[in-house]
């Protein structure tokens, strides 16, 4: 058994230097259910995967290293079906989430995207395939 042997992304880790406005913004905004959580810890289900959030700096094996001002640190794109994408659209606006292009076709990928970003300023998008 080795690294081929991977066949899952069993969750993802957001390091986080507003981690209580991140929380609300993947709850709140995003309605990702909490399956767990506690004072640094905090993961959220998204199908297979646990999206989890937790404070950036140092820890028990690691350090994180600062964040760099202006950039997103990760990209994380969510699929939708086709019909689903003009109503995350609106629920995104009402929301006040940072929209940095809505509903948008782009025919190389055969997607139809919305991109916007976190409390964290990582880049997020919704997608669906047409």
């Amino acid at each position: 058994m080795g690294l081929k042997d991977i066949h899952n992304l069993d969750y993802a880790v957001l390091l986080c230097e507003r981690l209580d406005e991140t929380r609300r913004f993947y709850a709140d905004v995003m309605g990702f259910p909490v399956e767990h959580e506690s004072e640094t810890w905090i993961c959220f289900r998204t199908g297979a995967t646990l999206l989890t959030l937790r404070p950036r700096g140092p820890g028990p094996a690691w350090e994180d290293g600062p964040a760099v001002a202006g950039s997103a640190s990760v990209q994380l794109a969510f699929r939708v079906p086709p019909s689903a994408i003009d109503a995350c659209h609106a629920e995104l606006v009402a929301a006040g989430a940072e929209i940095l292009r809505g509903p948008t076709d782009l025919p190389a990928w055969n997607h139809r995207t919305i991109f916007f970003r976190d409390p964290e300023g990582n880049l997020l998008e919704i997608y669906a395939e047409i």
